[in-house]
């Protein structure tokens, strides 16, 4: 065998482990891709139900924000109601109470000088 025979040799020997490796490469990356594929295909079994019922929820949440928001504005709006009323009633009864009170602390007054008047032996003047 001459030199450029063993160097064909050679070449082919190492072109048939290199195509052997690289077909056992690819078998590898194969089964890789079809596992792949299976673990693609169970996500999207099991997730697609998932975010199917998260949508619900959320539109049901919504639904409640919605209403505690209603009860809120109701509930402000009470608060406003039952701050003017105070504040009318306090407008309202204020004048007249100080008044009677006024009245009332002047008839005791009264009251006090007609008694130390009335009383003998006292001057009266």
């Amino acid at each position: 065998m001459s030199t450029s025979e063993t160097a064909a040799l050679v070449t082919s020997v190492t072109a048939v482990v290199l195509v052997a490796a690289l077909c056992v490469a690819v078998a590898a990356l194969s089964r890789t891709m079809k596992s792949l594929r299976d673990t693609v295909h169970e996500l999207r079994r099991e997730t697609l139900p998932l975010v199917a019922d998260l949508r619900s929820t959320v539109s049901r949440a919504n639904a409640e924000l919605a209403r505690v928001d209603t009860v809120l504005d109701t509930a402000e709006s009470v608060s406003q109601t039952v701050d003017s009323a105070s504040r009318l009633a306090h407008l309202a009864f204020t004048n007249p109470i100080v008044k009677v009170m006024a009245l009332g602390a002047g008839t005791a007054r009264a009251a006090r000088k007609l008694r130390k008047a009335d009383q003998p032996g006292k001057k009266k003047g």
